[in-house]
């Protein structure tokens, strides 16, 4: 295993959730930020998805340092070189068609490249890449297509991102390929939309203790 693909499975354990956020301004960006920090939480996904996304990478990394930042939704090489720019800790694309996906085997920061079928992730895997996000995770099989994984590609890890949230992420984190979940209920639009950045904190709080209720169960069946 290569020492970027052991950071990229050392930063997603260490995670665990990780929130995935759309903004539409900085300081809402920062708030955001700060309140997932609040809560206990260690990485931020943020979508390009709107027009100052960019922008906000580069002032997270600056505003909320205590945070690993990742962008999310990459989706060409452009962008690929654009976040690496704004000095994120971490790349996600939703999908990774050959010739970004050839690109971002180079890179020289930890990538979380977007798959949802086998072969997607076989052929993700021969370009050195062995921690894979599954997208959209409750679309293509859920529980059941991970837990189908797991006997014929044994070394992968997935990060299943799409359907995921507080009701069921224990049930996905207690898989034993799945080394983080992805998910936008501690981050919905009208929450942030209103500035309800406490409601943000609390259930990024109810996150965090999804985490210790794993570590928990982890300890005891390891005893």
């Amino acid at each position: 295993m290569t020492s970027r693909q052991q950071a990229t499975r050392a930063l997603l354990r260490s995670a665990g959730i990780l929130p995935v956020v759309t903004v539409e301004d900085i300081a809402q960006t920062i708030a955001v930020a700060t309140a997932l920090a609040r809560g206990g939480l260690t990485a931020i996904e943020v979508t390009l998805r709107s027009p100052i996304a960019m922008q906000a990478l580069g002032v997270l990394k600056r505003e909320v340092p205590q945070l690993a930042i990742g962008a999310g939704t990459v989706r060409t090489v452009a962008q690929a070189h654009q976040v690496l720019e704004q000095g994120v800790d971490f790349i996600v694309t939703p999908g990774t068609p050959a010739a970004l996906a050839g690109e971002l085997a180079r890179l020289p920061l930890p990538v979380v490249p977007g798959s949802a079928t086998p072969t997607e992730m076989m052929a993700l895997m021969d370009l050195g890449f062995d921690a894979v996000k599954l997208f959209p995770a409750s679309v293509v099989g859920g529980l059941a297509m991970i837990k189908a994984l797991a006997g014929p590609l044994p070394d992968l890890v997935l990060c299943p991102t799409g359907g995921i949230n507080e009701s069921n992420a224990l049930d996905f984190l207690r898989q034993p390929n799945v080394a983080c979940v992805g998910g936008s209920w501690m981050v919905p639009a009208d929450w942030i939309g209103a500035g309800k950045f406490d409601l943000v904190e609390q259930s990024a709080l109810r996150a965090r203790a999804l985490l210790d209720t794993l570590a928990s169960l982890n300890s005891r069946a390891d005893g």
